[in-house]
Order: structure tokens, then sequence, then C-alpha cells
């Protein structure tokens, strides 16, 4: 199959899958930059809905980058404990505020190069906040949806997530990389699930190498 054929048939995925899951979106809870700047760091290696329960306290606690870059270690550790790899998380946090605050006049930067350099900051989660905040088609989100269906549908044969992103990138069209992982996702939960996909179910599946139906 050509480059060009690949590309007309992730078209053809993508157009399908809005049509199956129109309300497909960041299921991150946010209401600002900084909130889904500091959601996205929290959920690494654990659900979204185990941080939306924790955001809802957290974000009532720090409101501002100046909040969080003065929050004490062990409160900010204590309210996200339930996330996992929690000590990690609280410095990454806590320093990713204190550089808004001595760097960016509080305020989440808009560029890839200065989202990375942030700590605990990597291009996956500015990938997401680009995105998601300000609208800005950067790259392609890469999770563990986006890997397995993007292999299953032979979009890639890449396991390593920047690998993948690249791939990707020359398959779906700019203006649905950020709604792309997220029409995976929806559809990774729904029907192409990691034990058991439901090929029969499958909008897409004439169009999925994989399809068992």
């Amino acid at each position: 199959m050509t480059t060009d054929d690949k590309k007309t048939r992730t078209r053809a995925i993508i157009r399908k899958l809005k049509k199956r899951f129109p309300d497909a979106m960041c299921s991150l809870n946010h209401r600002s930059p900084l909130h889904l700047l500091v959601a996205t760091i929290l959920s690494a290696q654990c659900t979204d809905e185990r941080v939306n329960i924790v955001t809802k306290d957290l974000f009532k606690r720090y409101r501002t980058a100046r909040d969080f870059a003065g929050a004490h270690p062990d409160e900010l550790e204590q309210i996200i404990r339930s996330t996992g790899f929690y000590r990690n998380k609280t410095k990454s946090i806590i320093g990713m505020a204190q550089t808004l605050v001595e760097s960016h006049s509080s305020k989440v930067p808009r560029t890839m190069e200065q989202l990375t350099r942030l700590p605990g900051v990597g291009r996956k989660t500015a990938n997401v906040v680009l995105g998601n905040a300000f609208g800005i088609d950067e790259g392609i989100v890469v999770d563990t949806h986006v890997t397995r269906i993007s292999n299953r549908l032979k979009l890639t044969t890449n396991k390593d997530a920047v690998r993948i992103e690249q791939d990707l990138m020359c398959l779906v069209p700019k203006k649905d990389w950020t709604i792309f992982p997220h029409l995976m996702i929806h559809h990774g939960r729904a029907i192409c699930q990691a034990r058991k996909p439901r090929c029969e179910a499958c909008p897409i599946n004439t169009l999925c190498p994989s399809s068992l139906a």
C-alpha cells in the first residue's frame, strides 16, 4: 500500500470515528492551561477518571502558578497520592510552577520548545496542552490506545512513541492532530479493547487489516 493509499484510508477512518464519537474530546477536567498541564502530569501511569477525582479538590486549593510554586511538598503529596508516583509528580509540579513564575510571568508558554523545558513536561504532555488548551496542532499525542490501535490499523509498525507520532503525522491531516488521539481513546475504550476487540461492532472494521469481522 502506498503512502497516498494510507492517507486516504486514514482520512476515511477519521471520518467514521468522528461520526461514531461526535463528543470525543480531552477527558481531563480543566478550566485553564495551567490546570490542564498539572492534570496531564498527574495522568502519567494513572487513569483520567482518578485524576479528575483528585483535581476536583486540588484545583480548589491551588488555582495559580504561584499557588503551586509555593505548595508544601508534604501537603501536595497527600492530595495527589492516589495517582501514583506522587513524590516525583509533586517535584515536577512544584518545579514546573516555579519555572512559570520565574521565567514566564506565571503563564503557560505556547511553544513546544518552551513547554518541554519545564520540569516534568515531555513532548506528550506538551502536545496535550498545546492542542487542547491553545488549539495549536504541533503534534499527535501517543498513549497506549493510540499505540495499540494504530498498529492494529497498520498505520504504523513501530512501538516507540516518537516513531509512532512521526508516522501518524505523515498520514493524519494536521487539522486533526489534536482530535485523532481522542478518537483513538474513545474507540479503544468502547470497541477496540486491548484483550478482546469487538470487531463485529466496529465502525471501521472494513478499513482495518486486523479486523476479525
